[in-house]
């Protein structure tokens, strides 16, 4: 038991005007009897049993931490008599923010009574034993989150003292049924609350891959930062009292950090960046997880951290709310559509060669991340409760800031287009047509649709397992459906019709073994189904792309003038892609972009295939050398084959795990790693928590950055 010596103030009754008390017990005033003052001499704020209780148990001993609508306990120790009901009186006094008051709810003032009230402050006796007695105090379940200050007043008849006792941190509670972010099952809570680790998706609608993420959101300081970033927000500098009193809100609360994650209106934690160079930062695909990203925008006086991309800011945005007791998790969305006009179509311009041209504002994105949280909506009509999409990805403002969201995903799939907040920015970013305008040899230019490619695969991991779930079906209605075509017709919004039975058809198809440093075919399949024979022209090329649809160089291609469609007859057209061509531009996402367009001589009918490509990165090893015991030395061994036909200079390997290291650990080679060669390091670490934990790894050289690997370990438990 860690007990702390009280430090005594006096208090005087309004009508004596006199009153004593004295922690070290020294001589009191005449007219005051040592016997009848009640005094504290130490206390224990239960942080171990408290954190247990509430599910805080990872965030250590240093500070109380609790959530909200639940109790708990505070063993008070007084000197010369025990507290004696009736003829002793205590009270609390909770405060939070840095003007509080009762009226806006940052300020209470509670006695202890004989039992605990569930719709505001209360305390009640427990247990006593002796001079000791222990009480429960219980927070409202709505009461506001963050920092509070904790003051006991402990009075006899006209004489009493108070006794400031500390400060406590209330988060919010999803085991509390009457918190707003209740989520039912245990299983749900220990994934979207407690669970340290995860997997972000990414890769490309066709190749579906994933990379391990450390939200680390118990690690040490993180809590601190947390709430320090809730007090560097425009709006507590706007207005202190109003924006301390709706932190009671998730809505609001995650509104905050939805902008606060990007730096573009405010002191927030990433700046965003698509494209080199990174050199004054740090690239997007280095990171790992969330920790260092966190303790580096403290450390530099909340100056934004460089650089992030969209699965980065959805991943810190996860850390923060995870750590503030709101359940989140990470989505992936392929061909994510950004209509900047809200026409919900994005328009592409295609040259008279069938080349993608640069210079729109609207882009299909490959695979585009935000986060859903789970909390109930007030403020809006019954049956918008449950998931909600945040982004804190800056792309549009919102009311006038970087933030998108909360979003009810059941108004997303029902079209609700006018309810708050964002609706019609994230249903265009899953339903848009994609309208592609091809300059003709008149200037003029032909229209082709697809509607079909947006909003595909999205994605989550799956709960209690290093799974995908795929969760399409919860943002939009199968495709074709009444229920779909009911939506659309709502919104005044018609698809373009696409039959497969019909016409000219092209697609895109890949071999096996897309290795970075490998060449490979892909290939276009053009179907005529029609009863007469056509004679077109081809154009197939593929070009490196970043995930977010910009354009690179050109790494392949090629122009059939005449290619004859038997009727109802299919032809395959390959195209090698080298490693020679490609090594050299493709960006540190890996992509390349493939496109086929076929054009009909007789009927100047054009289709269009598409298909995004990704060029997979060698696997890491990890293997973990000792007994897996809690604060017990293991070692990693990180091991990774150059594939590439050139040698790999700057090599670097970085490791980080929830529970597992202090931080993040490198370490580099000192020699360059040639063709066919292993790049291989161990590294010591000593793992401070028990339990399923990811160990975490990224590689890093001149020619392969970003590459990911991780390693489950089980650690046993310090036998006591």
């Amino acid at each position: 038991m860690n007990l702390i010596l009280a430090h005594v103030f006096l208090f005087f009754n309004e009508e004596t005007g006199a009153g004593c008390g004295s922690g070290d017990r020294e001589t009191c005033p005449a007219g005051c009897s040592e016997e009848s003052q009640l005094e504290l001499q130490s206390w224990d704020l239960q942080c171990e049993r408290n954190h247990r209780n509430h599910w805080t148990w990872e965030l250590g001993c240093q500070q109380l931490v609790v959530r909200r609508g639940q109790p708990f306990s505070i063993t008070l120790h007084f000197a010369g008599r025990g507290y004696e009901e009736g003829r002793d009186k205590l009270a609390f006094n909770v405060e939070t923010g840095p003007c509080p008051n009762e009226v806006s709810g940052t300020k209470t003032h509670f006695p202890v009574s004989g039992s605990l009230e569930e719709a505001a402050w209360s305390s009640a006796v427990e247990s006593q034993d002796g001079a000791s007695l222990t009480v429960s105090v219980c927070s409202p379940p709505d009461a506001r989150i963050g920092r509070y200050s904790l003051t006991l007043e402990a009075s006899t008849g006209y004489q009493g003292s108070s006794f400031r006792l500390g400060d406590f941190v209330l988060l919010f509670n999803p085991w509390c049924p009457a918190d707003p972010v209740f989520l039912e099952t245990e299983e749900d809570r220990i994934e979207y609350v407690l669970t340290q680790h995860g997997h972000i998706f990414q890769g490309s609608s066709s190749y579906i891959y994933s990379i391990p993420w450390n939200f680390g959101q118990f690690e040490d300081e993180i809590l601190d930062i947390c709430l320090q970033l809730l007090d560097t927000n425009p709006k507590f500098f706007q207005n202190q009292d109003r924006d301390c009193s709706r932190r009671n809100s998730p809505v609001y609360i995650s509104r905050v950090v939805s902008a606060m994650v990007n730096c573009n209106d405010d002191q927030g934690i990433l700046f965003g960046r698509w494209k080199q160079p990174y050199d004054d930062g740090v690239s997007p695909m280095v990171w790992s997880g969330s920790v260092d990203i966190l303790q580096r925008w403290r450390k530099y006086g909340c100056q934004p951290v460089r650089y992030g991309q969209c699965w980065v800011f959805a991943a810190v945005a996860c850390t923060v709310l995870r750590c503030l007791g709101i359940p989140t998790r990470v989505i992936t969305n392929y061909n994510s559509a950004h209509d900047t006009n809200s026409n919900l179509k994005i328009e592409q311009y295609l040259d008279e060669n069938g080349k993608l041209q640069p210079g729109t504002r609207e882009y299909i994105w490959n695979f585009h991340c935000w986060v859903e949280s789970w909390m109930a909506r007030p403020d809006l009509l019954e049956g918008y409760d449950g998931w909600q999409v945040l982004d804190p990805t800056p792309q549009e403002k919102s009311d006038g800031v970087y933030c998108c969201g909360p979003t009810p995903v059941k108004a997303i799939k029902e079209g609700e287009l006018k309810l708050k907040y964002d609706v019609p920015f994230v249903f265009a970013e899953v339903n848009a047509d994609v309208v592609y305008w091809m300059l003709q040899s008149d200037s003029s230019r032909k229209k082709t649709v697809d509607s079909k490619s947006v909003g595909k695969n999205i994605s989550t991991k799956s709960v209690g397992r290093d799974t995908r779930e795929d969760i399409t079906l919860n943002y939009k209605y199968q495709e074709g459906s009444e229920e779909e075509k009911a939506v659309l017709e709502k919104l005044n919004f018609k698809k373009t019709s696409q039959t497969e039975e019909e016409g000219l058809k092209v697609k895109i198809k890949v071999s096996d073994g897309m290795n970075n440093g490998c060449d490979f075919d892909i290939f276009a399949i053009i179907s005529n189904n029609t009863a007469s024979e056509r004679t077109c022209r081809l154009m197939f090329g593929a070009r490196a792309a970043g995930y977010n649809g910009a354009l690179g160089p050109e790494c392949g291609s090629k122009d059939l003038l005449n290619v004859a469609l038997q009727p109802y007859a299919d032809k395959t057209v390959p195209l090698r892609i080298l490693y020679e061509k490609y090594g050299g531009c493709l960006t540190e996402d890996n992509m390349i972009k493939a496109m086929a367009l076929l054009q009909d001589y007789a009927t100047k009918e054009i289709v269009l295939g598409v298909r995004n490509i990704y060029v997979k990165n060698p696997d890491i090893k990890i293997r973990v050398l000792g007994e897996p015991v809690q604060n017990r030395k293991l070692v990693a061994e990180l091991t990774l084959t150059n594939p590439l036909p050139s040698a790999l200079s700057g090599c670097r390997f970085a490791m980080e795990g929830a529970g597992l290291t202090k931080g993040q650990k490198v370490q580099e080679l000192d020699n360059p790693v040639g063709p066919g060669e292993e790049a291989k390091v161990r590294v010591d670490f000593v793992p401070q928590q028990s339990g399923l934990r990811k160990l975490v790894v990224d590689f890093e050289s001149d020619k392969l950055t970003g590459v990911k690997g991780y390693r489950n370990v089980i650690i046993a438990p310090l036998s006591k």
